[in-house]
């Protein structure tokens, strides 16, 4: 009797631990479903944050370009001025292209300051970096609003033909570009041993 009780309550708990198996299996896939639900959605937000700062640096760079031009003393402008012409002289500045897009024999020099540092840092790295890492290579403290910043900045850089996305947030120079940079240091090294001094 005794060892009839016992497989039966052997058995009920056979079927308690498989009916509570059962129940955490169905909670782990649901919370993965939310996970990938917030995944999709945090990528998205990323994606417009990214373009809220690509538009904004855009912006904020013809502005720049703009205020420059007419600070500077130009001949043209003085003489427009005297003229009596309207600002409007100073309009072809609202097309100015600040990232140019790459094309064979171009230097990174013609890129301002951070994109041709975040350039030279890719190339001298050889290998696929995130934005976190270019950005403490170039002295930036470890940030979200800097990582996001120099994220958009690497984006542009993809869209202009100096960089490329080897996977999601993996920034690297194309090939062409690092062959360019390459080449560029193959000169300075041959250019700063025929300017030494012979012994």
């Amino acid at each position: 009797m005794q060892t009839r009780e016992a497989v039966v309550t052997m058995s009920s708990l056979l079927e308690e631990l498989a009916r509570r198996e059962v129940a955490v299996r169905r909670r782990i896939e649901e919370i993965g479903e939310q996970i990938a639900a917030l995944t999709s959605q945090m990528q998205d937000e990323q994606d417009r944050l990214s373009r809220l700062t690509i538009t904004r640096e855009t912006v904020e760079e013809i502005l720049g370009e703009a205020a420059q031009l007419l600070d500077e003393p130009d001949g043209q402008a003085g003489a427009a001025d005297a003229a009596g012409t309207a600002p409007s002289a100073h309009s072809p500045v609202l097309g100015v292209v600040t990232v140019p897009h790459w094309q064979p024999g171009m230097k990174a020099a013609v890129l301002p300051r951070a994109y041709r540092d975040a350039v030279e840092i890719m190339a001298d790295a050889g290998r696929a970096m995130r934005a976190g890492q270019i950005a403490v290579a170039m002295g930036l403290p470890d940030e979200a609003a800097k990582r996001e910043g120099l994220r958009s900045k690497l984006k542009r850089l993809v869209e202009r033909g100096w960089a490329k996305e080897e996977g999601p947030g993996l920034f690297t120079v194309t090939d062409p570009v690092a062959r360019e940079m390459a080449g560029q240091d193959g000169v300075a090294s041959r250019d700063a041993i025929a300017s030494s001094p012979v012994g």
